[in-house]
């Protein structure tokens, strides 16, 4: 059985550790933590063996007052950090790449500078980029998910994939942060179009939707998924989750 990957989400605003609706800062955040060092060398403690982290203050900000959490996390946990967060140039991506971080995550600049999506994974190689593709009422989404593209998510997934994008994270926005279910026939339509590797994210409220998405996962091209606030709010034994997967019962 396909194992899945999960990446434990370290969302940072402020230099602390927080949890945003539906990842739109106006709609609201709660703090977890003063500390996301300490927040990632926890998950790493749990045996996590990746993070994900949003920044959320270079994103509506481009505030880089985080780049040395960013560089700490990277060496405290030793582990693959997945950067993403307002990377709006190659030379980003690269200072990224240059702190630590593994892998970038690329959303609105893929869809206002095509070109320099495709520069960024020309210089760094597809596997060290993934694409976004946020979602709400079935469009396309971008600067940090307030302005529709009029676009359907397969067609997006498509301009991507043309661009060179192997990786791709979908998130239902309307589900994220909310714990109420994964949206998991998104990701499949994504899977199917792209035939790349998809990263689900938004809607895991426990242990059962976890299972469900592993159950599926084969059929529906998913190899990965991104948790927060049911992790953050112990819904369920973080623990159990990655012993499972290590056994191979999970």
């Amino acid at each position: 059985m396909q194992k899945l990957l999960i990446f434990p989400s370290i969302d940072i605003k402020d230099g602390k550790t927080v949890r945003v609706v539906q990842g739109i800062p106006e709609l609201g955040c709660k703090e977890y933590g003063n500390d996301p060092v300490e927040m990632a060398l926890l998950w790493r403690a749990e045996n996590a063996k990746c993070i994900h982290v949003v920044d959320f203050d270079y994103s509506q900000k481009k505030n880089c007052g985080n780049r040395k959490v960013i560089e700490d996390i990277c060496s405290a946990v030793v582990i693959p950090v997945q950067y993403g967060g307002g990377v709006n140039s190659c030379e980003v991506a690269e200072e990224l790449i240059n702190l630590g971080v593994y892998r970038v995550v690329i959303g609105s600049l893929a869809h206002y500078n095509p070109d320099e999506f495709v520069k960024i994974i020309n210089k760094l190689s597809p596997n060290k980029v993934v694409a976004a593709i946020d979602v709400m009422n079935d469009e396309v989404v971008v600067s940090s998910r307030k302005v529709g593209t009029g676009l359907k998510p397969e067609e997006y997934a498509e301009r991507l994939k043309q661009m060179g994008a192997i990786r791709f994270i979908v998130t239902d926005v309307s589900r994220n942060g909310m714990m109420n279910g994964p949206n998991v026939e998104l990701s499949k339509r994504i899977s199917e179009v792209t035939g790349g590797k998809v990263t689900l994210s938004g809607g895991i409220g426990g242990f059962r939707d976890l299972l469900y998405v592993q159950d599926v996962s084969k059929e529906y091209g998913i190899d990965s998924v991104i948790i927060g606030r049911a992790l953050y709010e112990n819904k369920f034994s973080c623990q159990k989750i990655w012993r499972l997967a290590e056994s191979g019962i999970f």
